[in-house]
């Protein structure tokens, strides 16, 4: 359940329509936490380790997962929060397939 929670929370970041404030400058990015990875459920999974989401209050925890291998892709992105000079913040770059 918390997982399902936590990929609904990714996935309505990552559409278009709604948007949450930015994270400010002042509230910088936590460490990341240690997760340990369960085994995977086949071969075809890769494990997305978690990540922080700002929620346009504080940054909060989303765990990681296996995420299914997808056959046109070869690897796997990770998720990532990159420095965005004409916005003057980080942004968050999701996890993806290339």
């Amino acid at each position: 359940m918390r997982r399902l929670l936590a990929l609904a929370l990714v996935c309505s970041a990552t559409i278009g329509g709604a948007v949450a404030q930015p994270p400010p400058s002042y509230a910088p990015i936590p460490p990341p936490r240690y997760e340990a990875m369960p085994p995977p459920r086949g071969e075809r999974f890769v494990w997305q380790p978690g990540h922080w989401h700002w929620d346009g209050i504080r940054y909060i925890w989303i765990g990681g997962q296996h995420v299914a291998r997808q056959p046109q892709f070869h690897h796997w992105v990770e998720g990532r929060w990159d420095w965005a000079p004409r916005m003057g913040r980080y942004v968050w770059r999701p996890g993806h397939w290339d």
